[in-house]
């Protein structure tokens, strides 16, 4: 399903058109709760608060659809006048225009003109930016949501020649603000907040405990979920052998394949896993979660201690 971009579009006074879509570029609002039941996750963005702050700096609504952008390289051409903001991880945008090229960082309101193209350049530190334009995005709704979910096929990364409508201008005006303090991602050890269960019981005490070590955030790892390097963890002798039936997950489950090694699920993650969940970090550190760069180091840490029990 080709989602939510077009060709052509008429009626909107302002357009999108992608130059370079760069690594991985969707479109995103804050998801579509409700679905599960369909098979269908949340979805939406990655760092929901990062979204909402790159709206209210452009005067929208927070919910209003954007783009989240990987490792940058995204390039658009704006048809009529636009005023957008980015957010997340840091990077520059570079505006090339008829009064010619302007550099701007993230956290502020960005006005560029008719014609001209705006640049991401790849970020300083972390992996995901979010780029809200005022009016918002208004592509096609699947369920309620503007969402691009990779693991359910509603909606598609941008590609070249894709045009975005923007919406109408809000009355809301543009907030008077030099620059809002963003968080910088972390390029050392990325520690997440986790509980454990509902499954660690199938672990043996040694892998429950060595879930709090040092793991390597893999290449393969992408908004379904974040896959992780290391020395797999060994279920208890009477589950060795054991299938679980299919049951629900969340985004924050880490769940642990047949081989052993874990995969913190992000927002684009399946409704229901067949392999046990050893814990589910809290929501609050999956925005952390979704700027961990390949070849990082992850760290899980407890806040509410694992139960166990005598091995069986």
């Amino acid at each position: 399903m080709r989602g939510p971009v077009s060709g052509p579009v008429s009626g909107h006074a302002a357009r999108l058109v992608v130059e370079q879509p760069g690594a991985l570029t969707v479109v995103e609002d804050l998801g579509r709760p409700g679905h599960a039941a369909l098979g269908v996750p949340e979805s939406g963005a990655l760092d929901p608060g990062a979204l909402r702050l790159a709206n209210r700096l452009v005067g929208n609504d927070e919910d209003a659809a954007g783009l989240e952008t990987t490792l940058g390289g995204l390039v658009l051409r704006a048809e009529g006048p636009l005023v957008l903001a980015a957010t997340g991880a840091p990077v520059t945008l570079v505006v090339e225009g008829p009064d010619g090229c302007r550099k701007h960082g993230t956290g502020a309101a960005v006005h560029v003109p008719d014609g001209a193209t705006v640049r991401v350049e790849p970020p300083r530190a972390g992996l995901r930016s979010w780029v809200a334009v005022r009016g918002g995005l208004v592509p096609a709704l699947v369920l309620g949501s503007a969402s691009t979910d990779l693991l359910s096929g509603l909606g598609a990364p941008l590609a070249e020649g894709d045009v975005v409508p923007v919406g109408s201008t809000p009355a809301r005006p543009v907030p008077a603000l030099d620059q809002a303090p963003l968080p910088t991602p972390t390029d050392g050890v990325l520690v997440l907040r986790a509980v454990p269960g509902p499954r660690d019981d199938w672990f043996t005490r040694e892998a429950r405990e060595s879930l709090t070590r040092d793991w390597t955030v893999d290449s393969r790892s992408n908004r379904v979920g974040v896959r992780l390097e290391g020395e797999p963890l060994r279920r208890r002798r009477r589950h060795e052998d054991q299938e679980l039936p299919s049951e629900g997950t969340i985004a924050g489950s880490v769940q642990v394949a047949a081989n052993g090694l874990p995969v913190l699920f992000l927002r684009d993650h399946p409704v229901t896993g067949g392999y046990p969940v050893v814990a589910t970090v809290v929501t609050e550190d999956l925005p952390q979660a979704a700027q961990a760069v390949p070849g990082q180091q992850l760290r899980f840490r407890y806040v509410r201690g694992p139960q166990l029990p005598c091995e069986t």
